[in-house]
């Protein structure tokens, strides 16, 4: 029986990961659940810094599905209390809190996100506030007093900032504790994450032992690259593709990806073999990703019809098949039925900023009536419909 687990783990759960640690204990495990029929608790922690999930997440959230084909458990745990702490992994300064409203604000729709991946049948989706958040003074000392500071300077952010001199609060030695203490709560004996989480899951195996639980098994997934091909994908960089966006943003932001990012893309995050699509010229190979990935999120015809629309404004040059209208406030107009340029393209709501519209003028990045916008300095004749562009994607017609 084992040679049978062997080979699943080996040709199936271990494809696509960075660390499995260790082997031997999964193989273990997942014999166990088979004899007993008890199914295996498979722990990913997702961190609510943003309203999206993206395509990032769902790389770690595609090995989840796999063990829950297999017929285990997946237990997602969204962080609304260690967010509170801010996670340092990787940084080079303590992280900025975030207030519990901004964090409710931004989970609000991740149980519809992740159900996009997950078998919901086969979910718990938790909020670790539920066992964080009424533990006292006297639980958080016991916590701490199971690790040592030695222990936590092996950490490579931790050991670059404490030998520069570099402030490292208490509170941050606490974010990996507590997220150890989510896998004694869970009783996890699987934990998935992302390689640069690869520190916190070592110490939720020391935390587990310290509770007398069976250490979980660690399996980390690379980090995805963003659509810019330089950084992790994050929205704080806006250099993702989320879940939820529409699939013709879905679609559009696919095809920009850098050449280099079209095998690893097909690796994580689609079942077609990245392989049978090497032959390929990279624009053909870069469309079939976008329309496997728009169908796995949104529907087939979703993908149809981004594609018809892409070429239909970036192909065939002529505007999408519906603009959504804004109306001006005719106040904004002067004495001779003009409107500074500027004012136009803030009216618009495509712009955050009076100077964001001067820098996109400045920049080509404007078109009006498919002309495009040549100095912020300038004001035109009001003479509605306006169809004004930013970008290559975002339409407004302004009446």
């Amino acid at each position: 029986m084992n040679e049978r687990i062997e080979k699943l783990v080996d040709e199936q759960l271990r494809i696509g990961t960075d660390t499995l640690v260790p082997r031997d204990e999964l193989i273990a495990k997942l014999a166990a659940s088979e004899k007993t029929g008890v199914p295996l608790r498979i722990k990913l922690g997702i961190d609510p810094s943003a309203p999206h999930l993206t395509l990032g997440h769902s790389v770690p959230l595609r090995k989840m599905r796999q063990f829950q084909d297999l017929g285990h458990t997946g237990v997602l745990i969204v962080g609304d209390f260690t967010r509170r702490i801010g996670d340092p992994s990787g940084r080079a300064s303590t992280r900025v809190l975030m207030s519990e409203a901004d964090i409710k604000k931004n989970i609000e729709t991740y149980q519809e996100q992740a159900y996009k991946i997950l078998d919901p049948d086969r979910t718990e989706l938790r909020y670790n506030s539920e066992w964080l958040g009424p533990l006292d003074l006297a639980d958080i000392i016991s916590l701490t007093a199971k690790y040592t500071v030695a222990r936590m300077l092996e950490r490579d952010d931790f050991a670059k900032r404490y030998a520069e001199g570099r402030s490292i609060s208490v509170l941050e030695f606490l974010y990996p504790l507590t997220q150890a203490y989510d896998s004694v709560a869970i009783k996890a004996d699987v934990e998935l994450g992302g390689a640069d989480q690869l520190f916190n899951l070592l110490v939720g195996r020391d935390i587990q032992r310290e509770y007398g639980q069976e250490p979980q098994v660690v399996m980390t997934v690379p980090l995805l690259l963003g659509i810019d091909g330089e950084r992790a994908m994050s929205q704080t960089t806006g250099n993702y593709v989320g879940l939820n966006e529409p699939a013709s943003e879905m679609y559009g932001k696919v095809l920009s990806i850098p050449d280099a990012l079209i095998h690893d893309y097909f690796v994580f995050l689609t079942d077609v073999d990245a392989d049978s699509v090497a032959a390929l010229a990279p624009r053909d190979a870069k469309r079939l990703l976008a329309r496997e990935l728009v169908t796995m999120y949104h529907s087939e015809s979703e993908a149809v019809a981004s594609e018809d629309e892409f070429d239909r404004i970036h192909i065939r040059h002529e505007r999408p098949s519906e603009i959504e209208q804004v109306s001006l406030d005719r106040a904004l107009l002067k004495d001779d039925g003009s409107i500074w340029i500027v004012d136009l393209l803030s009216a618009s709501g495509l712009v955050s900023s009076r100077g964001e519209a001067k820098r996109l003028i400045q920049q080509g990045g404007v078109k009006i009536n498919d002309e495009k916008a040549v100095s912020p300095d300038v004001d035109i004749a009001f003479d509605p419909p306006i169809v004004l562009q930013v970008g290559k994607r975002a339409f407004i017609e302004v009446i």
